[in-house]
């Protein structure tokens, strides 16, 4: 009976009524222990009318268990596994250990547990609860919260109760219900109704120590009623506050050692390992002295229950009182006899963790199990049980280099599963262990990876750069990853002396003639100069790393790598060619980390090339992806292309909203990221006619540290702004540089730029047309609009009508495809200055630009003929997601049927 819960009960119907009727909902239930989030649970089961209930539980001595509490989950329905795509059923496989599959990525078993539920929900609607989901094991919690933050068209209804403990369980992305205590007159009719005939001074000493908790007033009112009937005489007030769980629990371990020690024996070993069966519960027990028989005392008690051979504890805090209340050296033997006991190959892990448990000195054979209980939980794609049984492995250590090498891996493993706190302590902590270099070298770089996030790209670089240091001669390859790093970082930051200290480290390398990794090198030690403003010496090694990217399935950064070098070189096409290969990938693989950063790149491209739409699709995914992830700069950075945007395309209210947001956490930190969003709001300004505001913010971008990144293209805006300002020497520096550049870069976007600017510098017809006609051949539909339009006012200005008419009507029809409101707005006024009525060429609405970006995804994908579900493994998503975002599309771009959308041309 839920007492004082009628508005949260309300809330929980509400949301099973919606999930019936196809529209998925998740929920995060909170509270302190006992404050009805189970019997909240109880209640949605118990009015999920027509609904299928797959119930778990986190249990807190289990969270070592790489995936144990999904499995549980999940066993029912495993036989339904054939029907998922083959990398997901493949991932879920291994790791549930039900095959001898290689390492998996997480982010597959995520989506794999997806679409199984999907698979259930497609019969019948699905509620799948979890209760003390704080205790879930990290691979376990994060593939069930994967899959809640995408249901969106399913018949699913998820929720998850959770306990507030010491370590804060995140579920971002999810709608949270927080239950308070019960108030007062609701606390007082449940202590009466549980606990009648209390005399007054107890009732109010009761309801004032439960301060509103239904089980502390279920479990003290019963325990003072107890006393108070057997004339066992209490103090009606309690010196000193306890919190309302830990009353309750010592409650709980006052009846527990009220019971005989062999029944204390039994409740001791069933809490030590939930997933013991009866028989092994038993065995165990007989071997630290109790039977079957010891739990008849407990069972009178209710502190458990037995029914069809499992035993069942009342409250999750009966476990741990009965866990706590034993003696230290009463654990151990419990956990030795569990690991004699375990011995089957499929229970090799638990084993392990009972003899860690058991053992309190350094011990390597111990260590050995738990090592190699880490290697399987590798293979399964655990990162965070990886961590912990390393880390237990190297406390168990006898050698002093083993322990050192075993909390390395503690630490990798603990930032891979997203703690990047514990990898910190961790690392700092081998430091002080070895003298071991090439161990030593590997906690540098993680430690700059996470100070990455944490304080600057620059402090990632410095600490790289003491990490590629110390094994340059010993292991040069591994040394190209840490200076890529290095390289990258500093180049984010905006710190040449760190990337031209990098390039020269680079050259320094004794790298094999076969080394797969001397391009990367190459290219790397070109960005060194490229950003010094030495663009010579950099093209031919860029381009052979971009061809190579193109050409082949290289490392994840190099072919990062390779996309920005596209970028920089103004190879837009290149670059977004590259990025679309490893996209692919890594949507098979499951590297979703690696989706923001391939999705800025084509972002960033597609919106220099004019597809703002595009543009917007990729930073939509990307934002939301690095959002779940925790990556709050990789965020700010793509918001910064958001600034870009949306000035391009004429919203001053979002564009100045989004520079206020992203200006304070990238200035000082982020260059690159810094000096795009200066360049959108210098276009704002500059397309609104505000030329020295233009000029301001166009300057602050392009003498910024990333002057000779690829915002130096920003130049061509600065000279407009400058030019239009009567003060065209101004930016004399600036033309030098973005000419050395774009002569040395010599592609067909750098120089229908630098051809623009020339004839605004010397009003000269002739690179007008030059530049036109690089447009006319190699795209680049915005800028050959914007030239289109300064080469018309060029022309009105000569009094030449009829042709400035025909380019500034073309430069119209360009900006309202695109939708640069702003541009079309000062097309329009110079053919209105003209003394002519603006005639746009017939131009066919972009039947995307109505859609999300989501939908825009999922159409595109759908005219190529792939499948709902084979969209939804691209996507993760669920497929009746897809088809739920294809049914809101399909009238927007005016189908009602698949085959039409090939034949809307939406590539």
């Amino acid at each position: 009976m839920l007492v004082g819960r009628d508005g949260e009960r309300d809330h929980v119907e509400r949301l099973l009524g919606q999930a019936s009727s196809g529209r998925s909902a998740a929920l995060v239930i909170r509270g302190e222990a006992g404050i009805g989030k189970s019997a909240l649970l109880d209640h949605a089961v118990a009015t999920a009318h027509g609904m299928r209930v797959l119930r778990g539980v986190g249990i807190e001595s289990e969270a070592e268990l790489a995936f144990g509490a999904l499995h549980l989950l999940l066993y029912p329905h495993l036989d339904r596994l054939d029907v998922l795509p083959g990398p997901q059923a493949a991932a879920l496989r291994a790791a549930f250990g039900l095959s001898d599959s290689t390492a998996t990525n997480p982010f597959l078993i995520g989506a794999a547990t997806l679409t199984l539920l999907a698979e259930l929900a497609a019969e019948k609607p699905l509620l799948c609860l979890v209760d003390d989901a704080q205790w879930l094991d990290r691979g376990s919690s994060d593939a069930l919260l994967f899959a809640a933050r995408r249901f969106q068209a399913d018949p699913v209804a998820m929720l998850f109760a959770v306990r507030d403990t010491a370590v804060p369980f995140h579920t971002p992305g999810i709608e949270e219900l927080r239950l308070p205590g019960l108030s007062s007159d609701a606390a007082a009719g449940l202590l009466d109704h549980s606990s009648p005939g209390l005399t007054a001074p107890m009732r109010a000493r009761v309801l004032e120590e439960a301060n509103g908790n239904p089980l502390a007033l279920l479990e003290l009112g019963a325990a003072r009623l107890a006393a108070q009937r057997e004339g066992r005489a209490e103090p009606a007030h309690q010196v000193g506050p306890l919190p309302v769980t830990r009353r309750v629990q010592e409650t709980f371990r006052e009846q527990i050692v009220s019971l005989p020690e062999a029944s204390q024996s039994i409740l001791l070993v069933a809490a030590a390992d939930r997933f013991a069966g009866m028989d092994t519960v038993l065995s165990v027990a007989r071997a630290v002295g109790a039977d079957m028989s010891d739990l008849d005392a407990a069972e009178r008690t209710g502190l458990i229950s037995v029914s069809d051979g499992e035993l069942a504890f009342r409250h999750p805090l009966v476990r741990a009182a009965a866990y706590q209340c034993a003696t230290h050296h009463q654990r151990i033997a419990v956990h030795r006899a569990f690991a004699e006991a375990l011995t089957a190959p499929d229970v090799l892990d638990r084993r392990a963790w009972h003899l860690a448990a058991a053992t309190t000195e350094p011990d390597e054979a111990v260590a050995a199990e738990l090592e190699r209980t880490a290697l399987r939980a590798e293979r399964r794609g655990g990162a965070m049980a990886v961590s912990a049984a390393y880390d237990r492995a190297g406390r168990l250590s006898v050698d002093p280099e083993l322990k050192a090498r075993r909390i390395a891996k503690a630490a990798l493993a603990a930032y891979d599963a997203g703690k990047p706190d514990r990898a910190a302590r961790l690392a700092v902590e081998v430091t002080s262990l070895t003298t071991e270099v090439s161990v030593i070298a590997e906690v540098t770089l993680l430690r700059g990876q996470i100070e990455y996030e944490r304080t600057s790209p620059e402090a990632d670089a410095a600490l790289a750069s003491e990490a590629a240091r110390l094994i340059m001669d010993s292991d040069p390859e591994r040394a190209v990853v840490m200076l890529t790093e290095m390289m990258c970082a500093g180049r984010d930051a905006g710190a040449l002396p760190l990337v031209a200290e990098g390039g020269r480290l680079m050259a320094e390398l004794r790298l094999r003639p076969e080394s797969t990794v001397r391009a990367s090198a190459d290219a790397q030690i070109s960005w060194g100069d490229l950003l010094s403003g030495r663009p010579e010496n950099a093209v031919g090694p860029l381009r052979a790393m971009i061809k190579a990217g193109r050409e082949d399935d290289g490392d994840l950064v190099h072919r990062v790598v390779a996309g920005f070098s596209g970028l920089m070189l103004a190879e837009d096409e290149a670059a977004i060619a590259v990025m679309e290969m490893m996209l692919a990938e890594v949507r098979a693989s499951g590297a979703l980390t690696w989706i923001p950063y391939a999705q800025e790149v084509v972002a960033l491209a597609q919106a220099l090339r004019g597809d703002f739409l595009t543009a917007q699709t990729c930073l939509a995914e990307a934002v939301a992806l690095s959002t779940e992830f925790g990556m709050n700069m990789e965020v700010a950075v793509l918001r910064a292309t958001s600034v870009w945007l949306a000035a391009v395309m004429g919203d001053e209210p979002r564009c100045r909203e989004l520079a206020a947001e992203v200006l304070p956490v990238l200035e000082g930190r982020h260059a690159v990221g810094t000096a795009v969003t200066y360049w959108g709001l210098g276009l704002l300004d500059l397309a609104s006619g505000r030329y020295r505001a233009a000029f301001d913010a166009l300057y602050a971008a392009c003498v910024s540290p990333a002057k000779y990144d690829f915002p130096i293209r920003a130049v061509a805006d600065l000279v407009e702004a400058a030019v239009r300002d009567g003060n065209p020497d101004r930016v004399s520096d600036q033309f030098t540089q973005f000419e050395r550049w774009a002569v040395h870069v010599d592609s067909p976007v750098a120089t229908a730029l630098l051809r623009r600017c020339q004839a605004m510098l010397e009003d000269s017809e002739e690179h007008y047309r030059a530049a036109l006609d690089l447009y006319a051949k190699h795209g680049g539909r915005f800028d050959q609009a914007r030239t289109q339009s300064l080469y018309g006012e060029w022309l009105r200005r000569r009094r030449r009508r009829s042709e400035a008419r025909a380019e500034l009507d073309a430069a119209l029809t360009g900006f309202k495809r695109m939708g640069a409101l702003t541009w079309e707005a000062r097309a329009t006024s110079e053919l209105t200055a003209l003394g002519e009525r603006p005639t746009l060429e017939p131009v066919a609405d972009d039947p995307l630009k109505n859609l999300t970006p989501q939908e825009v995804q999922v159409v595109r994908l759908a005219a190529t003929g792939l499948s709902n579900k084979e969209i939804g493994a691209q996507l993760f998503l669920s497929p009746r997601t897809i088809g739920h975002h294809l049914y809101r599309a399909y009238p927007k771009l005016g189908v009602t049927r698949r085959i039409e959308l090939a034949q809307l041309g939406l590539e």
